[in-house]
């Protein structure tokens, strides 16, 4: 069995399933429904009729530009975490349907139904890849049915289960802002930095609303936290890098020096509270968006598609000003400042010193 296993590159492990995968479904939300909010949000901004007008009406249903890509959330995802996993090209192809069917039985918790069911379908259809004189027919076959049929077995429950638990912790920061503002922002920052994705998990708990907004506040924190106080050792390329591109190439120096990750982790546990308490700050964009933190600035047009979304459903009335303050100082200027403070305290202390930050 291991000689099996071995030559069909199957491998059941936590990096395989539990980073490798994750993060790939997190690539394919962004490919699809991410990119199809903003193409909405723009083409409603800027009153582009053909990003406004209909496009195509399939089963009744009319979609716009935007609304077709986020229709292929479900294949999108699916596709991608079998590219993680290494599929050969027609058990890939036939991921399609397995996403499309996942995502559709999952409901609103698609994501995390798609993650598990994919996984599944990927490695039958890996198992049985090119061992027959058949394979045209045999490897999709076997994996579309594995797939539709562990959708129509646990896509629902998963999807309802991963829904209630962010419903949960939604309800909770709702009741209690200082208090979960603290947890949410905490761990979802760190989880972005660590070599998992914060992304995918917002999204399979379709974790939204305040709860979203600490999420935000979190990963803004580890991102903008790392990039200042690294700066004398990385300069511009790492500001940047680390800025807008990922907080998880200071991994290696965390693993050396787990002090190094003190001043942006109690940024986070500052700044979180603070996006909930004072600036009720709310991601109604997609969920996926509430895990990215600065990275592309993908929370912060998240935060923009949501309030234009509040506007339409007559929920808002305008942006105001203070919208607009509470946004850059929770993104950008108090995550700087926080992480500046309690770095130089930290080196002060003789815990991180000179070279601990520096990228290789």
């Amino acid at each position: 069995m291991k000689e099996f296993l071995k030559r069909k590159d199957i491998e059941i492990s936590l990096k395989r399933y539990g980073i490798d995968a994750l993060g790939a479904m997190a690539q394919g939300l962004f490919c699809s429904l991410l990119i199809g909010t903003i193409i909405n949000t723009i083409g409603t901004q800027f009153h582009i009729p053909f990003l406004m007008q209909n496009v195509a009406t399939v089963a009744g249903v009319d979609y716009t530009v935007g609304g077709l890509a986020t229709a292929m959330s479900g294949p999108a995802m699916a596709v991608a975490i079998g590219y993680a996993l290494k599929c050969p090209p027609l058990v890939l192809f036939s991921m399609i349907t397995v996403g499309f069917a996942a995502n559709a039985l999952g409901g609103a918790g698609g994501p995390l139904a798609v993650l598990f069911v994919a996984i599944i379908a990927a490695e039958f259809g890996k198992a049985v890849s090119k061992e027959t004189k058949v394979d045209i027919l045999v490897t999709p076959l076997v994996t579309i049915a594995v797939g539709v049929f562990f959708s129509w077995l646990i896509a629902p429950p998963l999807g309802k289960a991963a829904m209630s638990v962010g419903n949960l912790i939604m309800w909770a920061t709702e009741l209690q802002p200082f208090l979960m503002g603290i947890l949410v922002s905490v761990v979802v920052g760190m989880a972005l930095t660590l070599p998992i994705s914060s992304a995918a998990i917002c999204a399979a708990l379709g974790l939204t609303g305040l709860a979203g907004g600490a999420a935000v506040a979190g990963c803004c924190a580890q991102m903008v936290g790392f990039a200042v106080i690294s700066f004398k050792e990385n300069k511009w390329g790492g500001l940047v890098s680390q800025g807008i591109g990922t907080s998880m190439l200071q991994m290696g120096n965390i693993i050396k020096n787990p002090r190094v990750w003190i001043a942006p982790t109690v940024a986070s546990a500052i700044t979180g509270p603070i996006a909930t308490c004072i600036f009720r700050l709310q991601m109604n964009g997609a969920p996926v968006s509430s895990g990215m933190g600065t990275c592309g600035l993908v929370g912060q047009i998240g935060v923009y598609t949501g309030w234009v979304k509040e506007i339409s459903e007559g929920t808002r009335t305008a942006i105001t000003a203070f919208d607009w303050a509470g946004l850059v100082l929770i993104s950008f200027v108090l995550p700087a400042v926080f992480s500046l403070i309690i770095h130089a305290i930290v080196k002060k202390l003789g815990w991180v010193k000179e070279g601990d930050l520096k990228l290789q």
